[in-house]
Parts: structure tokens; C-alpha cells; sequence
């Protein structure tokens, strides 16, 4: 609880900070908007060819958009900054980080919070308030509850994923396109129907990932579709669990990572 409260009052910090040039905020919250946006164009063009994208219309795709767009926005803005731990490690300034009396991740997480990155899930936000209003779902209160889990469960595998993928950077010196191409390509990965890729990588998303319930098996459930590969609509359910899961998976992968690594004091 006390590392929350520093955690808080750092972001605070920042957030004021940031907040202090205004014109310079908006621009760049405008710009990570526009890049998220650049994915709806490839959607658009894609739609513009084709009737359906792995047995899906262009509603369903939205959906699946706008499910992984808002997860990752989220999971960039709160643990983004463990992109710099390349940088500590090479630097020497991780050293710092292991002195101190707080946990090495909520540090990281708070050494450089950017409220801008708030503008990929805004698009997201705006493309889903879009698709629900003309999609045809069945409302229910479990459905209500599953629409509010979901981001939040897939900002957590996405922040689960940004964790593991940068953890190599403790074997490898400069790993961070390594882990860039998981934690983007990832997002990538899960705004299309995961029936568009072939049988390999579907078991990737899925199983070890797993990328498959930040938005595919969600939505699904949402929408009430079956499942072009013949998976059951409970799995869009298990996304919290799927979450908690990939959580202690990187915690565990974090620990071992920083117990193998070797700074200038050792």
C-alpha cells in the first residue's frame, strides 16, 4: 500500500508537470491518437476490398480494434516506462533503483509516466463507443460487467507482457527492439480475428501469449458469435483469470531476472 501511495504521488508529479505546457501535451496526445488512427485506415482499406476478414464483418473487427487498442494504451501509459530499463542497466542506473526501500517494478513504472499516451486510448475509446452503439449485442448485466473487465484485463496481459519481453534486457545489453516487437507487435496481433493467421501462430495468441483474450474471445462472448474455430464462448469469461495468470508469470520471470543480474556493486 505504501509503494501505491509513492506511486501516486510521483505520477502526480509528473502529470502536473506535463500538464504545465499545454500546447506541447495536445500536440502530443494528438499525435499518439493519430498513430492509433493509422490502424483504422488499414482496417477501412482492407473492408474496402473484401466483405468479411476470417468470418468477420467489419463490426466485429471494430470490436476487436478497439478491445486491444484500449488495453494497450492503458498498459503503455501505467508500465510503459520499463522500456527505459535498457538504458538503467547499460548506464549503471539501475543500481540506484536496487538501493532504494521500494520495489524495482513500481520505480520503473513510475520513472517516466507519460499522460499522452492517453490518446491511443482515447481513438480506441471513441471506436468502441462507435461499434457499440451499431452492433447488435444483447445487453445483459454479466455483459455490462465482461465490457468493463475486458480493457482492464487486457491492459493487464499487455502489462504482463511488457514486463516479461523487457526482462530479457537483464541477459542481453541492448534488447529493446527485441521487446518492442513483442509489446507493439502484440498490440498488432490482436486487433484482427485470430482466424486470419495460420495454426502456429493461433496457438501463440492463445495459449502462451496469451494475446487471444485481450479482445478475440471477449468479443466473441460479447457479441454472441461462435467461433469460426469451434472454441466455446465461455473462454471471452476467462480473461480476468487469463490476466491474473500472465501477471505472476512476469512477476516470477521479473524476479529471476533481477537475481541474475550483476550491476557495478556485485
Amino acid at each position: 500500500m505504501a509503494e501505491a501511495s509513492v506511486y501516486v504521488r510521483l505520477t502526480r508529479a509528473q502529470i502536473r508537470g506535463q500538464l504545465a505546457y499545454r500546447g506541447s501535451f495536445v500536440m502530443n496526445c494528438l499525435a499518439q491518437a493519430i498513430a492509433q488512427a493509422a490502424d483504422l485506415v488499414v482496417i477501412a482499406v482492407v473492408f474496402s476490398r473484401v466483405a468479411a476478414l476470417g468470418g468477420f464483418d467489419i463490426h466485429s473487427v471494430l470490436l476487436f480494434y478497439a478491445f486491444s487498442g484500449l488495453s494497450f494504451g492503458l498498459a503503455d501509459m501505467f508500465v510503459g516506462s520499463i522500456e527505459r530499463l535498457p538504458t538503467y542497466i547499460r548506464t549503471g542506473t539501475f543500481d540506484v533503483v536496487l538501493v532504494r526501500p521500494l520495489g524495482t517494478l513500481m520505480q520503473l513504472f513510475a520513472s517516466d509516466f507519460q499522460l499522452r499516451r492517453i490518446g491511443r486510448a482515447l481513438t480506441a475509446f471513441g471506436t468502441l463507443v462507435y461499434v457499440l452503439s451499431t452492433a447488435d449485442v444483447h445487453w445483459s448485466p454479466a455483459k455490462i460487467l465482461l465490457l468493463v473487465l475486458t480493457p482492464l484485463a487486457g491492459a493487464a496481459i499487455f502489462g504482463s507482457i511488457f514486463v516479461a519481453a523487457n526482462s530479457v534486457s537483464f541477459w542481453f545489453i541492448d534488447a529493446r527492439e527485441l521487446a518492442n516487437s513483442v509489446t507493439y507487435g502484440g498490440s498488432y496481433l490482436t486487433s484482427y480475428p485470430i482466424t486470419v493467421f495460420n495454426e502456429w501462430l493461433r496457438a501463440l495468441l492463445a495459449y502462451v501469449v496469451p494475446g487471444a483474450f485481450v479482445a478475440y474471445y471477449p468479443a466473441l462472448t460479447l457479441l454472441d458469435h461462435a467461433d469460426p474455430l469451434g472454441a466455446p464462448l465461455w473462454l471471452g469469461w476467462l480473461d480476468t483469470p487469463v490476466a491474473l495468470l500472465a501477471a505472476t508469470a512476469a512477476a516470477l520471470i521479473w524476479r529471476t531476472a533481477v537475481r541474475h543480474y550483476r550491476g557495478t556493486g556485485s
